[in-house]
């Protein structure tokens, strides 16, 4: 018979994450994000070949990632309200943590297991900081998918992508809940 862990429960069943532009400062210091970066590298990792890594964006690089998107968004050409919106994650930011997804050559761990594996840190990372009372969101955003921002923003190799910004600070409004999937049209049960 299992042991049911009712509290755990309780808070997958109604975790929330709250909007990045939301949070404020305080943020963890390193002594209080590092427990979280150590509950993150707990995921399910095929292989044991830990394809991810953290980069921690403290508040004075932000203003920096902030111009190099802006610039980055300017020279793709992009219009000026997603440019906005690219520098927009990290002005706002106090603090992120870039979780890097890192592919690494294996003839048993196909890529994909490794990208699934990245995501599944990015989520332990969020829900980390959310069960320790600090709200958190996990973004992405053009800047995340572009190879020019991630090389000079973050040095990243070619073998190397941003997986998620996982931003963390203390929240000053909660939420209100989001429309949740309908379960009935989103599972099949197969009895045979």
């Amino acid at each position: 018979m299992p042991t049911p862990n009712p509290q755990a429960f309780d808070f997958l069943s109604t975790r929330r994450s709250r909007p990045a532009k939301t949070l404020t400062t305080p943020v963890p210091t390193a002594e209080e994000l590092t427990p979280l970066l150590q509950a993150a590298a707990r995921t399910p990792d095929h292989g044991k070949l830990e394809p991810w890594r953290f980069i921690v964006i403290e508040k004075a690089a932000m203003a920096r990632l902030a111009d190099i998107a802006e610039a980055r968004g300017k020279q793709l050409g992009l219009a000026e309200e997603q440019v906005d919106k690219g520098r927009g994650q990290f002005d706002q930011g106090h603090l992120a943590v870039a979780v890097i997804e890192v592919q690494k050559p294996s003839e048993k761990i196909p890529p994909l297991e490794q990208t699934y594996s990245a995501g599944a840190v990015c989520l332990a990372l969020l829900n980390a900081a959310l069960t320790s009372g600090w709200g958190a969101n996990w973004l992405s955003g053009w800047p995340s998918h572009d190879r020019g921002f991630m090389q000079e923003a973050l040095g990243l190799d070619n073998h190397e992508r941003i997986a998620g910004l996982i931003h963390i600070g203390t929240e000053t409004s909660t939420p209100p809940d989001r429309p949740r999937p309908d379960l009935d049209s989103i599972t099949t049960w197969m009895p045979e």
